[in-house]
């Protein structure tokens, strides 16, 4: 345990069931539907949407089958969750240092790596303000533990999403991994077009996923605000890229792409959810 000090679930109930046993229902249920039939093994960084699990949780169920396929599945020490900031609160880049509460158990920070990072960016900071009403990381923890898939985190909320912070976040999450020898992941939470038609969406949504294809995350950051996509979450996105690009990759696959109208079986306003495995 990283200290006394525990981040509560906010979204237990809302986004996701109340409880263990209804949470792990559903999830189990959300694998199971999950089919990623290419080779990503060899995946670095990963997408997951992080909408209520009856909407976008099939897509998400995709990344963490990715992740499942990893070629260090088993051994990964860390997977770094990097979230937009919704509600405006807190810094510019928020990295928490205590531990979190889910309903599938604690899920535990890596205080040593997360003051890595800190201390090798201009400007992430440690701040827990950030984080107590934010969903966009809590969402993907009873998935990450569900599937076991590394034994601690760091979890950073973007508020600053530009150019800039997202290439000063993943170079220090860079140098962390290096300074520490960490086995890590990161993995972007995003959701992607809101509240246009499902042809708008898609339409806007796959110009973005033919720039992450390629990995040009630059490109990615620029277009989104020049195409008017509100993805969301495009600041840890790009980081997800450009870390990945940082260790090798060299495309990002798309696993899954889906909207809440397949739902709701109304597609006038849609949002748009997308997983990727970074490779």
């Amino acid at each position: 345990m990283s200290g006394m000090q525990v981040r509560k679930a906010a979204f237990e109930g809302s986004f996701y069931p109340r409880g263990k046993a209804k949470v792990e229902f559903m999830i189990e249920k959300l694998m199971g539907m999950a089919k990623v039939n290419i080779d990503v093994a060899d995946a670095v960084a990963y997408v997951a949407p992080h909408a209520g699990y009856q909407y976008s949780g099939r897509t998400a169920a995709h990344t963490f089958t990715a992740m499942r396929m990893n070629r260090n599945y088993g051994a990964i020490d860390d997977v770094i969750v990097v979230g937009p900031n919704h509600t405006g609160v807190g810094t510019a880049v928020s990295v928490s240092l205590i531990d979190w509460e889910t309903p599938l158990g604690t899920a535990e920070t890596d205080t040593e790596f997360a003051k890595a990072i800190c201390e090798a960016s201009h400007i992430a900071e440690q701040d827990e303000t950030a984080h107590y009403g934010e969903h966009s990381i809590e969402v993907q923890l009873p998935f990450l533990l569900h599937e076991h898939i590394a034994r601690r985190y760091a979890f950073v909320c973007m508020g600053d999403q530009s150019i800039e912070a997202c290439m000063d976040l993943a170079g220090a999450i860079g140098k962390a991994v290096d300074s520490t020898g960490r086995n890590a992941l990161v993995l972007a939470s995003s959701d992607f077009n809101h509240y246009e038609s499902a042809d708008m969406g898609k339409r806007k949504d796959t110009e973005l996923f033919g720039i992450l294809h390629d990995l040009d995350y630059q490109t990615f950051n620029r277009r989104v605000y020049e195409i008017q996509d509100s993805a969301c979450g495009y600041g840890p996105i790009t980081v997800a890229a450009m870390y990945a690009k940082g260790r090798g990759a060299s495309q990002g696959i798309l696993l899954n792409y889906s909207n809440s109208g397949d739902v709701t079986q109304e597609f006038d306003e849609v949002v748009d959810y997308a997983s990727f495995a970074f490779v």
